[in-house]
């Protein structure tokens, strides 16, 4: 059995092996695409989900912010809260339906379901990454004359994305693997590949087979590559620290402009009077 199934599999990568690679070509595009997007949003929803304001503010400013809240909650929790598919469904049927708006490409389509899904989970990731940061840091930032802005950009966020790193290599294996439901309205990704195979050749178990090892080595690739990542962020386990005072001169140096060196052997300065 075993030796039937390699052998039904070999026979099917010969004659199809080029509309495998194609559609993990096209499943790792859409994967890496929709989760650096997705990375966007997330960074700009929980950025703005984590601007403060105190009752002293002027009135617009605490109206528009807890606006501004809402509506990401909203956001969050509707993509948060269905399923992928469905929104596939919602926004390349319902769109037309409810607006008019007709889609004619579906990378642009594809592209628009998977970053929005990844941003609302990612939303919520550099929310909690911000919200972990001591406040000490925030406090110290704010003593030495940075603004809010200044803040995030040079000591919260760079702080942020190296804690949240994990759960941005997560959602990106995810996304490789839930791109597969982009085939209901026709992306043609390694899934859709699969599916078209097997109804040509009707050996749906060897193709199924097969497409397990392809999604399996693109997630532990995956895997391997972001822990690498992970271990350089984190730099060297140790450091050597310096004895010496790296500022200060050794005594019997110091030159000044206009003053001759020092002569460490008679003690006097060359060309001084003797």
């Amino acid at each position: 059995m075993i030796e039937q199934l390699f052998k039904d599999i070999g026979s099917i990568w010969s004659k199809y092996g080029t509309v495998y690679l194609t559609g993990i070509g096209n499943t790792l595009i859409l994967a890496v695409t929709a989760t650096l997007i997705g990375c966007i949003i997330g960074f700009i929803c929980g950025i703005l989900q984590t601007i403060p304001y105190a009752p002293k503010d002027p009135l617009i400013k605490r109206i528009i912010l807890k606006a501004v809240r809402i509506l990401i909650r909203v956001y969050v929790e509707i993509f948060r809260g269905t399923p992928m598919i469905l929104q596939a469904v919602f926004i390349y049927y319902g769109m037309p339906y409810f607006f008019g708006i007709a889609f004619k490409n579906i990378w642009t389509v594809s592209i628009i379901v998977v970053s929005v899904n990844t941003g609302a989970y990612m939303a919520e990731s550099v929310r909690g990454g911000i919200m972990s940061i001591d406040p000490g840091q925030f406090e110290g930032a704010k003593a030495i004359g940075m603004n809010h802005f200044q803040t995030m950009l040079y000591v919260i966020l760079p702080q942020t994305l190296r804690n949240i790193l994990p759960q941005i290599g997560n959602n990106y294996i995810i996304n490789v693997k839930d791109t597969s439901v982009m085939f209901i309205i026709g992306f043609q990704d390694f899934f859709a590949v699969h599916k078209m195979v097997s109804g040509a050749v009707f050996k749906y178990f060897p193709s199924a087979f097969l497409e397990m090892g392809g999604y399996l080595f693109l997630t532990l690739l995956a895997s391997f590559l972001l822990r690498k990542m992970e271990k350089r962020l984190e730099g060297k386990s140790n450091y050597e620290l310096v004895n010496t005072d790296q500022l200060v001169m050794t005594a019997g140096v110091y030159s000044f402009p206009g003053e001759a060196p020092y002569d460490e052997k008679n003690r006097d300065l060359k060309g001084g009077p003797q």
